[in-house]
């Protein structure tokens, strides 16, 4: 609900309530009716969420709309901590609380025994206060070492010696996080981390709804909306969670990676800073740099060398993309282009933001994750170069490299002489046109689809490279045969007519 004008006492408040201006209701019941009117409008439920519409969100409507508390059940990198703090919008815009209070008490029904005791003292004339909705979101990251007095609370007994008071008073009650996210929305990331003990304390939580802070009769019947995360390895494994626990959670709601190639470019096109502030070099990225740099991940996952519980974050091909445009700003700004296209072969200058995203198995530790990010490099250039290059005739191009023809370039060479290199090379820039570069396009663009084209023909294993020959042909060069000198009884002989005859 939006700040009502002129509402700044108790008084106020409950006259605009029971005038129907101004609701009074619990968070869930403020987070239901808040999604029926979004989805009666339609639109985007959550924004920045790529991925989702037709498998997490409508299972999270339905939690949601049941009045749940859930839990999200993924692998790292799956927007699970942006989901929850999407929750926030769902919140009204204010409500109103008791000023100076700990657990934003309610100005009509606080719980706390400071709030109760102002609220009997000053009666209508206690004032009010309004608290936004981003203030109404508290996220806590599971660790062993958290205490129940982080979470819950504990006795201060500094607070009752300057006030003078028996250190079982409810007034020296010193608030946990989760007190402290009452009337709001409380988030605990990563929740089979957190010790047995503190679980155990989240019963009451999730089915009575209070607290009992350090076993004094001091019940908080707190009005919060509960929400989860967990590895569904770590939540699923025994010991891991306590059963009774995951008994009282509403919901549980699986997350994933994205379905298709075109998902996982989206997300990276939002998450990526490519957009650099150099006012003097422009960045373009072409379409086929992007699907490679996306497919790596979707190899990775597929890949057993490398751990499957653990995941493959989608962070490698957001980092990665940043990697490769940094090496084209580079090398843009040393030879003085400008316009930064970076090139298949800059993403092999991003192996140290690929390299630490995934965890390796036994096997894949003895091969070592550099050995292994590059092999995930040259499966997703073969994989993404196959639809681009599958339905053109490249035997013109791979004959050259046959007939003894080689090719040295870099990732540091300017655009300028990657094209004048190139040009050596029958049917090269033709097939680089072919594959998508427009005959007009600068000589950067040019430049970055030659270097896909060698690249994807020498993932497919048409063409080889090496860092001494660069690209060369697959086997032995084929030679053309060079005429023997004939022996002296093969001489050829002149005869009548200018015409060569062979003496046997």
């Amino acid at each position: 609900m939006s700040k009502v004008s002129g509402i700044s006492t108790v008084g106020e408040l409950r006259r605009a309530v029971e005038k129907g201006a101004v609701p009074h209701r619990s968070v869930h019941e403020e987070v239901r009716h808040n999604l029926i009117q979004k989805l009666r409008a339609g639109g985007t439920l959550f924004p920045g969420i790529v991925g989702y519409d037709d498998t997490v969100v409508p299972q999270l409507v339905n939690a949601l709309l049941s009045q749940h508390n859930f839990i999200l059940l993924g692998l790292r990198g799956q927007a699970k901590t942006r989901l929850l703090r999407a929750l926030v919008t769902l919140l009204d815009d204010e409500i109103p609380v008791m000023p100076g209070c700990e657990i934003n008490d309610d100005p009509l029904a606080p719980i706390c025994g400071a709030c109760r005791a102002r609220l009997a003292a000053d009666g209508d004339d206690t004032p009010v206060a309004w608290l936004g909705r981003d203030n109404r979101y508290v996220e806590k990251l599971a660790t062993p070492d958290v205490t129940i007095a982080d979470m819950v609370g504990d006795i201060d007994p500094i607070k009752a010696a300057k006030a003078g008071l028996q250190l079982s008073s409810e007034l020296t009650m010193h608030y946990g996080l989760l007190p402290r996210a009452n009337r709001g929305i409380f988030a605990i990331n990563e929740l089979p981390d957190l010790a047995g003990k503190i679980q155990v304390g989240l019963f009451n939580i999730l089915q009575e709804g209070d607290v009992q802070i350090k076993g004094y009769p001091v019940r908080l019947p707190l009005d919060v909306l509960m929400a989860f995360t967990a590895n569904p390895e770590d939540y699923t494994a025994r010991g891991k969670i306590i059963t009774p626990l995951k008994d009282r959670i509403g919901s549980e709601i699986r997350t994933h990676y994205p379905a298709g190639r075109a998902e996982g470019m989206a997300i990276t096109a939002q998450e990526a800073w490519l957009a650099r502030e150099s006012a003097d070099i422009r960045t373009e990225v072409p379409s086929f740099v992007s699907e490679v740099v996306e497919e790596i991940a979707f190899q990775a996952r597929q890949d057993r060398r490398i751990d499957k519980r653990s995941g493959v974050s989608q962070r490698l091909p957001i980092s990665a993309m940043e990697n490769v445009v940094s090496n084209a700003e580079r090398r843009a700004l040393v030879s003085g282009e400008a316009v930064a296209v970076p090139r298949v072969t800059d993403v092999y200058a991003a192996l140290p933001s690929i390299t630490g995203k995934f965890e390796l198995e036994y096997e894949g530790e003895l091969k070592g994750a550099e050995t292994i990010a590059r092999e995930l490099i040259r499966a997703a250039v073969a994989n993404v170069a196959d639809g681009y290059l599958a339905h053109l005739e490249t035997r013109q191009v791979v004959e050259w490299f046959d007939l003894g023809g080689s090719l040295q370039l870099s990732d540091t060479m300017s655009s300028a002489d990657v094209v004048l290199h190139a040009r050596e090379v029958q049917g090269l820039t033709e097939l680089a046109h072919a594959a998508g570069i427009d005959k007009k396009a600068p000589a950067a663009l040019l430049a970055s689809g030659i270097d896909f084209v060698l690249e994807g023909l020498y993932a497919m294993k048409k063409i080889s490279r090496s860092d001494e020959r660069g690209y060369h042909a697959t086997e032995t060069p084929v030679r053309r045969p060079q005429r023997e000198v004939p022996l002296n009884d093969e001489m050829p002989m002149p005869t009548a007519g200018g015409k060569k005859k062979y003496y046997n």
